[in-house]
């Protein structure tokens, strides 16, 4: 059974800091390009960061470049979100995605697991 879960999220305040981490198990995810997309209330998923295979290549939505650094350790099938200077635009549920294949890492269409998502308010 493949499951990701994501961990790490909560309540901050404008210019605070939190790190996100999705722990998979079931597939081994060296295979899989990784990202995290966020869904804010009454909006679109969009996504916000994703990984190559080895951590070589990584890829930003504009909105978090130089923000955001996403990580990947294949070793302990964690993928990691720096999330620092956070903004009450920030708000919403990130979910933790993997990608197979060679498709758009920034297209949420290709993605074939998801996990359930981690709830993250930006607020003072």
């Amino acid at each position: 059974q493949v499951q990701l879960v994501e961990s790490g999220g909560g309540l901050v305040q404008p210019g605070g800091s939190l790190r996100l981490s999705c722990a998979v198990s079931g597939i081994t995810v060296v295979n899989f390009r990784m990202s995290w997309f966020r869904q804010a209330p009454g909006k679109e998923r969009e996504f916000v960061a994703g990984i190559d295979w080895s951590g070589t290549f990584t890829y930003y939505g504009d909105s978090v470049k130089g923000r955001f650094t996403i990580s990947r350790d294949n070793a302990k099938n964690l993928v990691s979100l720096q999330m620092n200077n956070l903004k009450p635009e920030d708000t919403g549920v990130y979910y933790c995605a993997a990608l197979a294949g060679h498709g758009d890492i920034k297209n949420m269409s290709g993605y074939i697991y998801w996990g359930q998502g981690t709830q993250v308010t930006v607020s003072s």
